[in-house]
């Protein structure tokens, strides 16, 4: 848990996409050293990603990165309020996570495979799963207090080495935030270099602490005065 005055720790610092891609995917090669570290690192079965934008990028990475090193992971959006992953992978839109969540459809109706390619995916054994966030909604937060939402992050946890969330963001602000992150283990914070430090910095601790789940640190996306 961070301290009332500690830095928020960066575990791994990555490019993001580059220039000329809009998808979170498109990451440089030079991405995939730190990632590897960081999800080698996790004793965390389940972690959450917040923040702005870049948690897209920093989650896809970090599972991508934790699937071609061997690990069964799982990419669970429940952004339900701003579905991107779908698009970003190129994924069915639906049924997903609030489907799933309103008894609409199936657990195995929801899981997609994404089979891994690139550097460093030679010991990747199985194909890293995603699950969309399905339609929007915007009752994250009571959705997340369903019986069905904690069978769900029941059954992940026993299926896979590593479940990596993409969380909704601080704006969503009626609670989802600290709804979902009452289920997982850790927080990591994907964030802009400019936004882990100063009064940017400052204000996004503070935050994360009154989250029910501990912060392990940041992942940066992006390049220092990049755009």
């Amino acid at each position: 848990m961070l301290g009332r005055r500690g830095r928020l720790p960066v575990l791994a610092e990555i490019a993001g996409p580059a220039p000329s891609e809009s998808r979170a995917w498109s990451l440089r090669r030079s991405d995939l050293e730190p990632l590897t570290q960081l999800q080698a690192s996790l004793e965390a079965h389940l972690v959450l990603l917040v923040e702005g934008d870049e948690r897209l990028a920093a989650a896809v990475a970090l599972a991508g990165a934790a699937g071609a090193s061997g690990r069964r992971t799982v990419l669970v959006e429940s952004d339900l309020a701003r579905p991107r992953l779908a698009i970003e992978l190129s994924l069915a839109p639906t049924p997903g996570l609030h489907e799933y969540l309103r008894w609409e459809a199936t657990a195995a109706e929801i899981l997609q495979p994404l089979v891994l390619a690139g550097p460093g995916s030679a010991r990747a054994t199985t194909p890293l799963v995603a699950i969309a966030a399905g339609r929007p909604a915007a009752d994250l937060a009571t959705l997340a207090g369903l019986e069905s939402f904690r069978h769900a992050i029941a059954k992940l946890r026993r299926a896979y080495d590593l479940v990596v969330v993409v969380g909704p963001g601080r704006e969503a602000g009626d609670g989802a935030l600290p709804a979902v992150a009452a289920q997982v283990d850790a927080v990591l914070a994907a964030a802009s270099p400019e936004a882990v430090g100063g009064r940017a910095g400052r204000g996004l601790r503070a935050a994360l602490r009154k989250l029910p789940a501990p912060t392990r640190g940041a992942i940066v996306v992006g390049e220092r005065g990049a755009g």
